[in-house]
């Protein structure tokens, strides 16, 4: 990892933690100290804790590509999901992963490489469904109450809806959501469908559901669709770059697909050329 000088600068607005100095991390860093630390979030099926080990998706994806590269021992630490950009940034971690969504703000703020996978949205509501509720935009026009991860980019999505912000209630992580609902606190609970999926796994199941008939929010005409990438430092190009061409060495080998599948993902997730980091950080897609 980069060395610490101890000098931190706060960006404002944003409340990011940038180490002063010190200068980049490179691959030969890596190699030399034969560690890399990475930070992921808490959020199955992206990563979590399996007893004492981090796994999940993007989890075993950095893994692998680091290992790829020659760095063989990768040391995943879960942390809150709002946390990994500062984290990153406060030379916490190498680089951080959690399926996270590219999106022109997080761009303004840390350096993403290539796309990996995509996904789309989920949500569950009390069971019965009393409301009615099928989609995000059904939330905002019955003026629903709804339970979100704090920095998840289902917040901007029920900005560009309209939602009254009252109507939001934060939580830390997923588990915090499905509390929510479950003790009748939100009407609604939203994140990603795969997330869903695993939390309704532990999820009291009498308390609560998802909907039939969901459908993904569309917002200017278009259905959102989220990729996910693994976050650098701006000045860390070299380790960015290097990191990219392992990762598409191992998509076009096929285990990319591999791993992911064995999360709930399918083949089709795995992103080649329909999408480019570069496009989403100008807001396409």
């Amino acid at each position: 990892m980069k060395k610490k000088m101890g000098l931190l600068s706060a960006l404002a607005g944003v409340g990011m933690l940038i180490a002063a100095c010190g200068g980049e991390t490179t691959v030969g860093d890596l190699e030399e100290e034969g560690v890399v630390q990475v930070g992921v979030a808490n959020e199955e099926p992206y990563g979590y804790l399996d007893g004492e080990t981090a796994t999940g998706a993007s989890t075993e994806v950095a893994r692998a590509v680091f290992q790829n590269m020659g760095v063989d021992d990768v040391e995943a630490t879960v942390t809150e999901f709002g946390n990994l950009i500062p984290s990153l940034n406060a030379g916490n971690f190498d680089v951080v992963t959690a399926g996270m969504d590219v999106q022109p703000e997080r761009c303004e703020n840390a350096s993403f490489g290539d796309l990996e996978y995509s996904y789309g949205e989920g949500m569950a509501v009390e069971a019965g469904n009393p409301m009615d509720l099928h989609s995000y935009e059904d939330i905002v026009e019955e003026d629903a109450t709804v339970s979100v991860m704090s920095g998840a980019n289902q917040l901007d999505m029920f900005e560009d809806l309209g939602i009254d912000e009252d109507n939001i209630q934060h939580s830390d992580d997923i588990p915090g959501n499905i509390a929510a609902l479950e003790a009748g606190d939100v009407d609604a609970t939203v994140m990603t469908g795969a997330t869903m999926n695993s939390a309704m796994e532990n999820a009291d199941t009498d308390a609560i559901e998802q909907p039939e008939d969901f459908t993904d929010p569309v917002i200017d005409g278009e259905e959102m669709v989220s990729y996910g990438a693994a976050v650098f430092r701006d000045e860390d190009e070299e380790l960015r770059d290097a990191y990219n061409e392992s990762l598409q060495e191992l998509k076009e080998s096929g285990e990319i697909a591999e791993i992911i599948e064995e999360f709930g993902f399918e083949e089709d997730d795995v992103v080649t050329d329909e999408m480019t980091t570069e496009e989403r950080c100008e807001g396409e897609g």
